[in-house]
């Protein structure tokens, strides 16, 4: 079973606020989206990672369900 949440929106969200740890809020995963936004990304290394996990389909919501196209 896949997430409810929008593939296009994480995308777009990682791509343009993922520094921000927006998209990690999105789908539900607060607490490592603070620590995303207090360290700028994890030097922007954390967000390329789950840029591209997200690309090929393997992020995971809160509930563990993966957000796919």
């Amino acid at each position: 079973m896949n997430s409810h949440r929008s593939y296009i929106v994480m995308i777009i969200l990682c791509f343009f606020l993922g520094t921000l740890g927006i998209h990690r809020i999105y789908a539900g995963k607060v607490g490592t989206a603070f620590l995303m936004f207090i360290t700028g990304g994890g030097l922007l290394i954390w967000w390329l990672i789950d840029l591209i996990i997200i690309i090929i389909g393997a992020f995971k919501d809160k509930e563990g369900y993966p957000i796919r196209p």
